[in-house]
């Protein structure tokens, strides 16, 4: 086949599937827009954010009954700060998501935010890009470089562009269209395999677990993150928060376990509970790992307490062992047919 011809085929789709991009996310960012300025209508166009709470939490009520949980206080507040921040709908560029439009509304000072706003649309940046642009100050590193354009080109090294496809798996988008969360886009078939049997090993075992989730979603300024496996110690009276890595477990790793304990403890307890406990695993083909994130003023009682009921380490890794090496097998058996 003639390598200019299908170029030219191809090119036609990258173009068309960024249309549908644009349009997808400039329809619900003007939404959103609309819905920020109907609020501080509303309001009588108070300006203040404490002003008219009761009007935010009954519409978030109403709106999370008929449209989903795209539309909770915190999500709301951003719409009528959005509105605020940009109050001529004509300036917004439709270049960018609902999720740039979040990280840009945290900018304080107008020119930066302009500039930001118009270099993401213009370089086409996706969210991380603009998010590490923001948080390393690079309006005022540009104004203060000599080398302009080295300032300017770094962005490209750090972090990846966008591509069109990564609007199916904008959480946002789903939320706004009314659609579910796909599980597979966020995880391999391998992770969903072992994330399958641990949840029926812990459930089989006893000791007080009860599911409460799989994929957990939660969202910290704009950024998703999800949860692999969430139970409920009735024994404990704690969540038990479990995460795989299929890969060498890194220190990272390890620190968003934490946030996802902290999260969980000054947002999720209720009273009576106890403090959250992280287990990070890791399977690899060499190695398992296990890691037990407790917080950090338990006393060594109530740490050798949770011991008690949860599964130990050794079960832990013969079950995750177990089950990799038998997905291995039936991964050489379907080779060999």
């Amino acid at each position: 086949m003639n390598e200019k011809f299908y170029n030219e085929i191809k090119n036609i789709l990258n173009i068309a599937r960024n249309k549908v991009y644009k349009t997808a996310n400039f329809v619900m960012v003007e939404a959103y827009w609309n819905i920020g300025k109907s609020i501080i209508e509303e309001q009588g166009g108070n300006e203040k954010a404490e002003y008219g709470a009761g009007l935010i939490k009954e519409l978030s009520k109403q709106m999370t009954q008929d449209f989903g949980k795209g539309f909770t206080v915190t999500n709301l507040k951003y719409m009528r700060q959005f509105y605020l921040m940009f109050p001529n709908s004509h300036a917004l560029r439709d270049e960018l998501s609902w999720t740039h439009y979040r990280l840009l509304i945290k900018v304080e000072n107008d020119n930066a935010r302009d500039f930001y706003m118009q270099e993401a649309a213009k370089s086409q940046w996706s969210t991380r890009q603009l998010e590490r642009q923001i948080n390393s100050f690079f309006y005022e590193r540009l104004l203060s470089s000599k080398n302009k354009k080295q300032v300017a080109d770094e962005i490209q090294t750090l972090e990846p562009a966008k591509k069109p496809e990564d609007i199916i798996r904008d959480p946002y988008v789903l939320e706004f269209l009314g659609l579910s969360s796909n599980d597979d886009f966020y995880e391999s078939d391998l992770e969903q395999a072992l994330i399958t049997h641990l949840q029926k090993f812990l459930l089989e075992l006893g000791r007080g677990f009860s599911f409460v989730a799989r994929q957990k979603q939660i969202t910290f300024d704009g950024r998703h993150f999800r949860i692999d496996l969430v139970f409920y110690n009735y024994v404990l009276k704690c969540f038990v928060l479990i995460d795989l890595k299929v890969g060498d477990l890194t220190h990272q790793d390890l620190g968003q376990m934490q946030m996802y304990v902290h999260y969980y403890e000054r947002e999720l307890m209720n009273e009576g509970d106890n403090p959250p406990i992280g287990i990070v695993l890791c399977a690899d083909k060499s190695e398992s790992v296990v890691k037990y994130t407790l917080p950090e003023k338990e006393t060594q009682i109530f740490a050798s307490k949770y011991k008690l009921y949860l599964p130990s380490e050794e079960e832990l890794l013969r079950e995750l062992n177990q089950e990799y090496q038998a997905l291995e097998c039936c991964k050489v058996e379907e080779e060999n047919r």
